[in-house]
């Protein structure tokens, strides 16, 4: 179980949210929503322990965290977080070498579209591919939470069916994602809440 608890965060003097709550199980997925500059993105950071909220906690299994989901999630925000100077292969082994990689890394590989460029320099792919790379760390990661930050961004629609078909898998397994999108996520009906930021 994941529980956010009164979480309060603010960019210099906006507040962005107060108060904020949620609770997700297993299998269970959370869809952020709002408009730019609500705290979408803050709220991940915050859920994964890389910005700290102003007031209140976020709890795992009954227990509080003090560093949030550090070491329980995967995160992919706007920036890709791969080595522009590694292939996409070494980019993926250094990450396999912290989480482990899946019975079925190749056929992720395959699926993402990146055999072609598999051997290739990050800085040389296009946007539509550092975003495919950047999205494999998360959906070859063994970790039970998965943040995700816009994951559609540079995708085409057989990316977006990928990446709902890696993510309903994840869920089926047992794991839990909070997922900021603008659109919709197509996912089993039951498993998705949803959560919309400045909507007070």
């Amino acid at each position: 179980m994941l529980v956010a608890d009164h979480l309060t965060a603010r960019r210099g003097s906006t507040w962005l949210f107060a108060g904020l709550g949620f609770s997700l199980g297993t299998g269970e997925a959370l869809l952020l929503q709002g408009a730019n500059g609500t705290g979408k993105t803050t709220l991940l950071r915050i859920l994964c322990g890389l910005s700290q909220p102003e007031s209140g906690h976020v709890c795992w299994q009954g227990i509080e965290r003090r560093e949030a989901l550090r070491g329980l999630a995967a995160y992919a925000g706007h920036l890709p977080g791969l080595s522009h100077d590694l292939t996409v292969e070494q980019n993926l082994q250094f990450y396999a070498g912290l989480d482990g990689w899946p019975d079925d890394a190749a056929g992720l590989v395959e699926e993402l579209g990146l055999m072609r460029c598999y051997r290739l320099e990050i800085r040389q792919l296009s946007a539509g591919q550092r975003r495919r790379a950047a999205l494999a760390r998360v959906l070859s990661s063994r970790l039970p939470v998965w943040l995700l930050d816009e994951p559609f961004t540079h995708l085409d629609a057989d990316g977006r069916r990928m990446v709902e078909r890696r993510l309903a898998a994840h869920l089926s397994a047992g794991g839990i994602a909070v997922v900021a999108l603008h659109g919709e996520l197509r996912l089993a009906a039951g498993r998705v809440k949803s959560l919309v930021l400045g909507s007070a």
